[in-house]
């Protein structure tokens, strides 16, 4: 349920970030930022009542964290280029990337399923992306493949090193340390690539504040606590809300995708839907997280 929940407000980020109006620079940038602002209270709550996080699990979120911002920054430029329903199915390869980390890693098995899944999952980004059939008018299907393509490894590396270090008693921690390492990366990134404005008035500062409490802060709190006690496979299946829900908000906020570019989509969540579902009700086993 906290994945689920967690998936719902990632969903919503796409179409905030766009009707912010922002580069992806400062998007990404802010974001984090402003999170920021709530997290740090939090984890000192949290360190006061359970103690500091371990150095070893530290490195991990911070790890993940360079991930993060270099993932943001690339989504939000896919968002730019391709609009916020299509760049956050094109994010969902992590659901092929993710898995592969885990068995390269930790030998968590592949199923069959998946083996299965992945082609289909790559001819659904290259359709949605309008790389493959008609793109929608003014998009970049070149740049979205390759913006959403650095997204979604990025952020199969993000997910997988948070749930190598959760699981413990630290909730707020790992988010906030991750969030700082992405504020980071964002910036140095954005500032290269985009540059970062900070005074991009109103309403841009309303949206990136929701931005920040809903997409950042909520759903990262959820999603962390929920990834340690989900299989790989299983935990990234769940956040196919994501594409889901952000391609419904997508087409609410005026945006109107191809019909090639829709069946892409289609074909995205179905494959990754079939991926999802268990042999007879059982799961493949995988090596613990917490293992060597």
């Amino acid at each position: 349920m906290a994945a689920v929940a967690g998936s719902a407000c990632i969903s919503a980020s796409a179409v905030f970030m766009k009707l912010s109006g922002t580069n992806a620079g400062t998007a990404a940038f802010l974001r984090c930022a402003l999170a920021l602002v709530v997290l740090v209270p939090l984890a000192g709550r949290e360190w006061r009542k359970v103690g500091a996080r371990p150095l070893r699990y530290m490195a991990m979120d911070i790890g993940a964290g360079v991930l993060l911002g270099i993932d943001m920054v690339f989504w939000a430029a896919a968002v730019r280029t391709v609009g916020a329903s299509v760049a956050t199915v094109l994010l969902n390869l992590q659901v092929v990337v993710f898995p592969l980390l885990a068995r390269l890693v930790s030998g968590a098995e592949l199923s069959g399923r998946f083996v299965l899944m992945a082609p289909l999952m790559l001819v659904g980004v290259a359709l949605a992306s309008g790389a493959i059939g008609h793109p929608a008018p003014g998009s970049d299907p070149v740049a979205g493949v390759t913006f959403g393509t650095a997204a979604g490894v990025t952020y199969a590396g993000y997910l997988f090193l948070m749930r190598l270090g959760g699981g413990r008693e630290h909730t707020v921690a790992p988010v906030c340390v991750s969030t700082m390492a992405a504020a980071t990366a964002a910036a140095g990134l954005g500032s290269l690539w985009t540059g970062i404005d900070l005074t991009p008035g109103w309403p841009a500062w309303g949206w990136l504040i929701a931005l920040a409490l809903v997409g950042q802060v909520l759903a990262w709190l959820l999603i962390t606590t929920a990834l340690p006690r989900l299989m790989p496979h299983t935990g990234a299946a769940l956040l196919l809300l994501q594409p889901v829900l952000a391609f419904g908000l997508g087409v609410a906020i005026g945006e109107r995708p191809t019909p090639t570019q829709a069946g892409g989509c289609a074909l995205v969540v179905a494959a990754v839907w079939y991926h999802s579902r268990t042999s007879g009700g059982r799961e493949p086993k995988a090596a613990s997280p917490r293992a060597g």
